[in-house]
């Protein structure tokens, strides 16, 4: 039904506007009596063998959301009951910020993929931790920050500083985006001695808490074979807890959405299936080049319960989806977990 019905309605609306709706809406219906039971009754599939312990945290599946849907942690709850195992929020950033201009969003059904220049338009650190101060259910929350857009690289550092102190006692891990093709000069951050430091300055200031939170680091799809080999080298070093990979491309290749629309749209970063290869591929680069030195969370094109299955296959510890949540609705989350445990990973 969601693609047969529900998704061609979605499809004919603009995707910001559509989304802001879908939040309103999930809000409000999930509050209505025995409309939780019911969702847990279409959508959660649970079994123990699906329960995965990473970077000492115990998750009770390995299917996440990826950070870019709820960026301000209005849905946690909510997503809880449709069977995530985990919610990454954010990016959240030190202040609100409006983001790029809109529009902002871009669809691409014959690929199945969306291109986005959002820019980390957020609430701020300050409006999200209110929400979280209020969360009802015991979901698994990860926070991802980043800077503001104003803030030169060189400062970059106090603004991870302000949001990491912020968050610090509502979210279970930490993500650091500095991957996100959206902010100016950001993935300059990738290169390797600022993000050695980048990395140490937030690791010293977890280490002075009584019980330090796992810190991990997004990356983007777009670099190189000996970039990715620093990536290792620097998790080593700084002996963070775990990668992400990969976040969104700023790639066009192989699309079969139409070449002057491509253009039309302009910058921004690709998400859905044209990623599926690269990110599997990264994941098990890293794997092996590391020799499973580190946990992996795989994102980047699950558009199908086999793509999850190949991401666990090529060394990732869990998955996380987003662009295939939109495409493929709230049944998709049971459908992987399903397929996980049918190829006994």
């Amino acid at each position: 039904m969601y693609k047969s019905v529900i998704r061609p309605f979605l499809f004919k609306h603009d995707p910001e506007a559509i989304h802001h709706s879908i939040v309103k809406f999930t809000k409000g219906a999930l509050s209505l009596p025995f409309s939780r039971p019911i969702c847990r009754a279409l959508y959660n599939f649970s079994d123990p063998k699906l329960e995965r312990e990473v970077f000492g945290i115990k998750f009770a599946n390995p299917v996440g959301l990826a950070a870019g849907f709820d960026k301000d942690a209005k849905l946690i709850d909510e997503f809880a009951q449709m069977g995530f195992g985990f919610v990454e929020i954010g990016t959240v950033t030190p202040k609100g910020q409006p983001g790029n201009p809109k529009p902002r969003i871009f669809r691409l059904p014959e690929d199945q993929g969306i291109i986005n220049r959002m820019g980390f338009n957020n609430d701020g650190v300050e409006a999200t931790v209110e929400r979280l101060k209020n969360r009802k259910t015991n979901i698994i929350v990860g926070g991802n920050i980043g800077k503001n857009k104003v803030t030169p690289n060189e400062q970059a550092f106090e603004d991870y500083k302000i949001a990491f102190e912020a968050l610090f006692p509502y979210v279970d891990y930490f993500v650091l985006n500095v991957s996100s093709p959206n902010t100016p000069n950001l993935r300059a951050l990738q290169e390797k001695e600022p993000l050695k430091q980048l990395l140490s300055e937030v690791k010293k200031l977890n280490a002075q808490k009584d019980a330090p939170k796992p810190i991990l680091l997004k990356i983007a799809p777009d670099l190189t074979n000996e970039q990715l080999d620093d990536i290792i080298e620097i998790v080593n070093e700084t002996q963070i807890d775990g990668v992400i990979a990969t976040n969104t491309t700023i790639s066009r290749e192989g699309l079969k959405e139409n070449a002057e629309r491509v253009e039309e749209i302009g910058a921004g970063g690709l998400s859905g299936a044209p990623l599926t290869k690269r990110s599997t591929e990264i994941v098990a680069y890293l794997h092996q080049k590391s020799n499973g030195a580190f946990p992996i969370i795989g994102v980047g094109g699950i558009n199908s319960p086999e793509d999850a299955v190949e991401k666990l296959k090529a060394g990732a510890s869990l998955v996380q989806i987003y662009t295939g949540f939109i495409y493929q609705g709230p049944g998709f989350i049971k459908d992987i977990n399903k397929a996980i445990l049918k190829a006994g990973l």
